[in-house]
């Protein structure tokens, strides 16, 4: 066995938790505000969660941080994860506004990690400052609970690096700075901004200050919580309609990529493969999706069409999940579309779950050099992503990131329907978890929730929500022997 560094972990832990608290009690501030009944369990919860951070920081204080490394960072965004769900989950539980530990689990898991999965069945009776708590946990889980603790940790004297890397394990990092705490510090920045921009926009429109703020919250982050109950079909608005979808397509891109826009490097933002593939692919599938409710007559009306085809399609690819129609009733040729989207969906870099739309590129352009030497055998045919050749190694991980992944679906669709639960309805919720999209198929779908299912599935999708959540190795790695092995 190795040497692990318990103290740096849970001295991480409690800076974590410390940071947290700040979180909550604006929610606090917001039920003060509203004069609703939900100040006391936030207050409680907030103290709870300080006092938990501020113990664990005092029992890691004298932690040697030379010594942490890989492992420590893994088991520590892990942990943070596992953690905030839990103490997240005490405004819910210790308010009565959901009384069973696992349905409050749930709930929080699948904010923080921003899949929108919901087992509530009444939301709006839920009061303010827990529906903005609900929101508020999914801007966290957008660009990184850690990341922005990261941002923060010169305050508390600890590394960041480790924890980047177990936090953002997407297929390359791109550091515009050489620090991590700077990198961390300019995507918040761009974050904030983007957030504060969407909820003037959304204040302008039909929406009251409180629901602007609530869902700038929950689209930027493509998380897709909403403070009512029928989501963003409640307003009926083309102009929120529309809004939402440039905000969910931009919670899509690399926000990297947004950076260098910002500092005028526009060719590293036009020139960029990945996001050019996962431009056409939104809009042939907007336009797929279009013709087949025109052609079926499911929306006769070609603007209304266009418009709700093309919600669905941003809502689903990038991971947030809102709703404006029902789409359970368009047919077995949307469905597979809309899987093909939960499973794609944004680019790495984004608030996006999923497969992310830079590994498909890698394993369409693998898969076309395979063909290619069927004819040529002998020839070195490298894949190339922005006219660079990729490692070998790169693109193995990626083969091995989209097995695993297709063997999570496969192995959670066999656990949820060995107890009963009919195939439309475990593929629909295991591939929402496992892509952190929120609504799936059947009785799962938009317009439906989670609050039917038995409690075992609960706590399996909330496993695979985290799982997908952080893309897979930095969970699974912990569960082999060979990661507590020297």
């Amino acid at each position: 066995m190795f040497q692990l560094n318990v103290r740096f972990i849970v001295k991480m832990l409690g800076s974590m938790l410390m940071l947290e608290t700040l979180f909550m009690l604006s929610a606090v501030v917001v039920a003060v505000i509203y004069g609703g009944n939900d100040v006391y369990p936030l207050l409680l919860s907030s103290g709870i969660m300080f006092g938990s951070g501020l113990l664990l920081y005092l029992a890691g204080l004298r932690a040697n941080e030379s010594t942490a490394g890989r492992r420590e960072g893994m088991l520590t965004v892990t942990l943070t994860w596992i953690l905030f769900s839990f103490y997240g989950m005490l405004p819910y539980y210790l308010g009565g506004y959901i009384p069973k530990i696992v349905d409050a689990y749930f709930e929080t898991m699948s904010g923080f990690t921003t899949t929108g999965s919901t087992i509530l069945t009444d939301i709006e009776a839920l009061p303010h400052g827990i529906l903005f708590w609900r929101s508020l946990t999914q801007w966290e889980g957008g660009i990184g609970m850690i990341v922005f603790t990261i941002a923060l940790l010169p305050l508390f004297g600890v590394g960041a690096s480790q924890l980047f890397d177990a936090e953002t394990p997407g297929i390359t990092h791109d550091r515009f700075r050489p620090r991590v705490t700077q990198v961390a510090k300019r995507l918040w920045g761009i974050y904030v901004v983007l957030t504060s921009v969407l909820a003037v926009l959304l204040w302008m429109g039909p929406m009251s200050l409180f629901d602007a703020v609530c869902h700038s919250l929950t689209c930027l982050s493509t998380g897709g919580y909403s403070t009512k109950n029928a989501s963003i079909a409640y307003w009926n608005s083309a102009y929120l309609d529309y809004t939402l979808m440039v905000f969910m397509f931009i919670g899509s891109i690399n926000f990297s990529l947004m950076y260098f826009v910002i500092q005028g490097k526009y060719k590293k933002f036009f020139n960029n493969e990945e996001l050019r593939w996962f431009f056409f692919l939104v809009l042939g599938a907007i336009v797929v999706v279009t013709g087949w409710l025109i052609w079926k007559r499911l929306e006769p009306d070609f603007f209304m069409a266009l418009r709700k085809g093309a919600f669905q399609v941003v809502t689903l690819v990038s991971t947030t999940g809102y709703a404006t129609a029902d789409y359970n009733p368009w047919g077995a040729f949307f469905w597979m579309i809309a899987l093909i989207l939960m499973v794609i969906c944004g680019c790495a870099g984004s608030t996006c779950g999923g497969l992310k739309m830079g590994r498909f590129v890698i394993l369409t352009k693998n898969m076309l050099n395979q063909f290619k030497k069927q004819t040529h055998p002998h020839a070195v045919i490298p894949v190339r992503v922005n006219g660079q050749a990729l490692s070998v190694d790169l693109v193995q991980r990626v083969l091995a990131f989209a097995f695993v992944y297709f063997g999570i679906i496969v192995a959670g669709n066999l656990a949820l329907m060995a107890g009963g639960i009919a195939f439309e309805d475990s593929l629909g919720a295991v591939v929402s978890a496992m892509s952190n999209t929120g609504p799936g198929l059947g009785n799962v779908g938009p317009v439906d929730n989670y609050a039917w299912m038995p409690d075992y599935a609960k706590w399996i999708l909330a496993f695979i929500m985290m799982t997908g959540r952080l893309e897979i190795f930095t969970v699974i790695t912990l569960l082999l022997p060979g990661f507590w092995k020297q």
